[in-house]
């Protein structure tokens, strides 16, 4: 179960936060001693952080800071502070995501679930493996397996799962494949990029993986 910590000083919106999210299936916990953040971050140990910027004592770019220094976990701040200026400062932090207050609930929610699926929806090992809804792709020989089928690939199309797995539930596109395949992508043809990507779709075929790979037109590739 994902746990979700929220550092927000409004207690009412901290408790509508708080049944939404246990709604979902989440584990919650809001920070009600602002003066020790870091020490209920370390004993919660969340997933996911919602941030607001405006807290008694410290403020949240403070506690990002210092969370930042010691973690990656996400972190979306939510904030009736619009200026660029503090976007921008939030980000510069370490922040992942902003939400302006006031906020729709479902909006919060999507962000929430598609920060968790990238962040944790695929598992790099020590072993050299990474993983995703069931495929393995082993990262030392070019292995891509799955539901006990294998498959070998290519050097370009082993590079192209990865990239693709890697930012699994986010549109990547041509140009920052080509980029990750041949580190410029003016000095390749387009169309040999579309080669590669159709005969790693044939070969995820024929171990059963249809439509692992979705196309979003005018805009990339895609693994949900």
């Amino acid at each position: 179960m994902f746990k979700i910590m929220i550092v927000e000083d409004d207690l009412k919106l901290r408790e509508i936060i708080l049944e939404n999210i246990r709604k979902w299936g989440f584990e919650g916990s809001a920070v009600t001693n602002f003066t020790d953040v870091l020490n209920q971050f370390l004993k919660f140990e969340p997933h996911l952080l919602l941030m607001d910027i405006n807290l008694p004592y410290y403020d949240g770019f403070y506690w990002c800071g210092r969370i930042r220094s010691i973690s990656r976990v996400p972190i979306i701040f939510i904030s009736s502070r619009d200026s660029n200026m503090d976007i921008i400062m939030a980000m510069n932090m370490g922040g992942d995501d902003y939400i302006l207050k006031p906020f729709s609930l479902e909006v919060l929610m999507a962000k929430i679930n598609a920060l968790l699926r990238r962040t944790y929806s695929y598992t790099e090992i020590e072993s050299g493996v990474l993983q995703h809804q069931g495929v393995i792709l082993d990262l030392k020989d070019n292995h891509l397996e799955y539901n006990q089928q294998g498959v070998e690939l290519t050097k370009n199309e082993y590079r192209i799962a990865y990239i693709l797995m890697k930012k699994s539930g986010q549109i990547v596109s041509r140009d920052e494949i080509m980029r990750g395949l041949w580190e410029d992508e003016s000095f390749v043809d387009d169309n040999t990029l579309t080669v590669n990507i159709n005969r790693l779709r044939r070969k995820l075929r024929d171990i059963g993986l249809h439509d692992f790979i979705q196309t979003r037109k005018g805009q990339g590739y895609i693994i949900p």
